[in-house]
């Protein structure tokens, strides 16, 4: 693969590249906000591990990932308490940030976000209900918020369709519709459940990444690794879609069906957030907006919302660990407050607009 062309009339400095039929754009900003994003990452995972009631070295890390361990309590602590934590907030916070950054793609604003819409409800009252009727481990509640984000997200495409479209404020707007009827079903199943399934669901849906075990880290991780380069390959087709369906059309996008699967994707990503870690607010809704804001005009950005997410929870979780008198909070419920915050700035700005 060569560079074959420099082109400086964009607003960055972007390479193309091609190989046979294939080409790829890159653009230097990006790939420098990636990678500093990626180093944030390294460190934030490395503090996770280390932190905890029983301090452990960097020295001894690297020896227990590097399977020359010599203490086995410190092996168990990282490798089946610590490492399954810090995997699942890098990934539900890499799935997050890609769906989030598609939802808005799709309605074209930047309230588009799964929590705001009301998919991540949907998926909550697949697992509440998964918890309170039935019982069951992780897994089983992880493919019940999959189901749950799925129907949810076939009724509110259904009642958004206009004209054979759906997307837009229509799409916002039923979703908030239909998260409002869920939300009031979850409270429901939660006061007529059993007490102590009640409070499990309770606890559950407070958002929190304590206690994680690979059960919840590996079916989010598979679904980011092959998910999010999906999501990658529709991006350019999501790009001239925000120009408008007919310039869509004009320019050979099939735009019902590349809506479509990328909305199954974005929802299955955040459905997998959910079962993996709870309803965590702010990181979808927020991820896709700070990456615009570091590097303007470069389309839609998938794989640099996923790293922005994923250093979102991890070092939201690190933060959270950190705080004086042993005060533990779940992340879901410091993310909520921060996106609450975050929601009303977005939208005084937009009034001044």
């Amino acid at each position: 693969m060569k560079p074959i062309a420099d082109l400086p009339e964009l607003p960055f400095a972007t390479r193309l590249w091609r190989w046979r039929h294939w080409s790829l754009r890159v653009s230097l900003p990006a790939l420098v906000v990636a990678v500093a994003l990626s180093l944030v990452l390294m460190l934030a995972m490395l503090a996770s591990l280390v932190m905890g009631t029983l301090d452990i070295g960097l020295a001894e890390l690297l020896a227990i990932l590097g399977g020359r361990a010599e203490n086995p309590l410190y092996h168990h602590i990282v490798l089946n308490i610590r490492l399954p934590r810090a995997v699942t907030a890098l990934f539900v916070g890499a799935a997050l940030g890609a769906s989030g950054a598609v939802f808005q793609s799709i309605s074209r604003n930047a309230l588009g976000s799964p929590d705001v819409i009301g998919f991540t409800t949907g998926s909550a009252t697949g697992a509440i209900a998964q918890i309170v009727l039935f019982g069951g481990g992780a897994l089983s509640v992880a493919v019940a918020a999959v189901a749950g984000g799925v129907l949810t997200a076939i009724v509110v495409y259904g009642l958004s369709v206009r004209g054979g479209q759906a997307g837009g404020y229509r799409l916002i707007l039923t979703g908030i519709g239909v998260g409002a009827v869920l939300a009031a079903l979850n409270n429901l199943m939660l006061v007529k459940g059993d007490l102590d399934d009640a409070v499990a669901a309770n606890l559950w849906l407070a958002g929190s990444l304590d206690a994680r075990t690979w059960q919840q880290a590996i079916p989010v991780a598979l679904g980011v690794v092959v998910l999010v380069p999906l999501c990658i390959v529709g991006a350019r087709a999501l790009a001239l879609m925000e120009m408008g369906d007919d310039a869509a059309a004009q320019l050979g996008v099939s735009v019902e069906r590349q809506r479509r699967a990328l909305l199954f994707y974005a929802v299955v990503l955040a459905a997998l957030a959910t079962g993996a870690a709870g309803p965590i607010a702010f990181v979808a809704l927020a991820a896709p907006q700070l990456v615009r804001r570091l590097v303007p005009y470069t389309g839609l950005a998938v794989m640099n919302s996923a790293l922005m997410g994923a250093t979102l929870m991890l070092v939201g979780d690190v933060l959270t660990r950190l705080l004086p008198f042993n005060l533990t909070l779940p992340i879901g419920r410091v993310t909520g407050i921060v996106g609450g915050v975050y929601l009303i700035v977005l939208l005084a700005r937009a009034r001044r607009l």
